[in-house]
């Protein structure tokens, strides 16, 4: 499910948008090295950084999420060394409302004990 805790794999380098389920998913598998069917995030990005494609499979299918904004440019795309870069859900929301996401501080996960 889109915004899961779920693997989130944002690919490092800028793709062609005229891409659709079959060259979103050779890239996820080739270059990004994650296996298609794992029910991961895959987001996909343009030169211009004002659009970005999310390929994820979901039950019986795949499905494409697609977000172009109207002002502005997607924050902070191109990082890390790899193919990729893990990012968590948490921070694809902020991605996707194009606010400055590697800012936005990973929740902790708090546990509790019964006295």
């Amino acid at each position: 499910m889109l915004f899961s805790a779920g693997k989130v794999f944002l690919a490092t380098q800028a793709i062609d948008m005229r891409k659709s389920y079959q060259g979103l998913g050779v890239l996820a598998e080739e270059v990004l090295k994650q296996n298609l069917f794992s029910g991961y995030q895959f987001v996909f990005y343009n030169k211009r950084r004002d659009r970005l494609k999310i390929l994820y499979w979901h039950m019986n299918g795949f499905c494409i999420l697609q977000k172009r904004l109207e002002k502005g440019r997607f924050q902070n795309l191109t990082i890390g060394e790899g193919s990729s870069v893990e990012i968590t859900a948490y921070q694809l929301q902020g991605l996707i409302q194009g606010i400055e996401w590697k800012q936005i501080p990973i929740p902790s996960t708090l546990s509790y004990t019964i006295l």
